[in-house]
């Protein structure tokens, strides 16, 4: 009887657990399906452009819209190296993205560890200050920028394009110099004993712990050169000298646009970006974790 009655209340049990079950799976079943729509809704433009750049002119402008091409035309791709030196544009782009993330890992560094690790009459004020040139937009030192830039005799060279990254971008700064601050300081104190100097210890302790922080550093340097595009059309004159970003309007005419091959090259132009954040997407994302922890 006793077992009867034990048997009975574990099903009781079982039933209530189920019955509990069943709304959480509903529930988490649901946040798929917005998830899902959600990702639709991104991918929707991207899958466009794919679909565009595999298609033939007669397709571009097909009644009702060809969502898929038919046949896919891969010699797209090709076409675009034929039309423009596109290869050209991308080296030239390759260039201004090395030079500009070695500046900024160099000067970013060197100026985030002054403001982290060194005590100096007038620190506070001067990161203030820094701070608050995050507020003034690029189009009011745009005009001052290219009027010297122009009477040293730097337009349609890359120093334009190269040199501020040398002095350091105010943002990235502040992103360092938090990740620096949540570094103990017993670490500088025990290299001071040990004799190391300033420039000893930011190379052989903190630049080896930043390495988090330097390649988000080198991922945003990355990306906003990759896919500047005011910054090449004021300075530079020369087609040869174009970046991809110049380069895609070669594909806008005056009567007409090539959308197939402006397609192709914008998904082209996007496969750089793409592997690297691929590439560096563990140690971009414990940087951006760890930036914010100290104030």
């Amino acid at each position: 009887m006793q077992a009867e009655l034990d048997a009975t209340r574990e099903n009781v049990q079982l039933g209530d657990g189920r019955r509990w079950q069943l709304p959480r799976i509903l529930r988490g079943a649901r946040a798929y399906v917005v998830l899902l729509l959600f990702v639709l809704v991104f991918l929707t433009p991207f899958y466009w452009m794919v679909a565009t750049a595999l298609k033939s002119e007669v397709q571009l402008f097909a009644l009702p819209p060809a969502w898929v091409p038919s046949p896919p035309i891969f010699e797209n791709f090709m076409q675009v190296f034929r039309e423009v030196p596109f290869g050209r544009f991308v080296l030239n782009s390759a260039t201004l993205v090395f030079w500009n993330v070695l500046g900024q890992v160099l000067s970013t560094t060197l100026i985030a560890y002054g403001f982290a690790r060194l005590r100096f009459p007038g620190r506070n004020v001067l990161f203030l200050i820094l701070l608050g040139t995050l507020m003034v937009p690029d189009q009011v030192t745009l005009v001052p920028q290219f009027i010297l830039f122009a009477k040293l005799g730097w337009v349609n060279t890359y120093l334009p394009l190269i040199l501020p990254a040398f002095t350091g971008s105010p943002f990235l700064i502040f992103l360092m110099r938090q990740y620096m601050m949540t570094i103990p300081l017993d670490l500088d104190e025990a290299a001071t004993i040990d004799g190391a100097g300033r420039l000893q210890i930011l190379r052989y302790i903190i630049v080896p712990l930043c390495v988090p922080a330097l390649v988000l550093v080198g991922v945003f340097t990355f990306t906003w050169v990759w896919n500047d595009f005011m910054g090449p059309l004021i300075y530079l004159t020369d087609p040869a000298k174009f970046t991809v970003s110049l380069g895609l309007g070669f594909f806008h005419g005056a009567r007409e646009t090539s959308w197939h091959l402006l397609m192709a090259a914008s998904l082209m132009s996007m496969i750089p970006p793409v592997i690297l954040f691929l590439v560096a997407q563990r140690r971009l994302l414990g940087g951006l974790a760890a930036a914010g922890l100290k104030g």
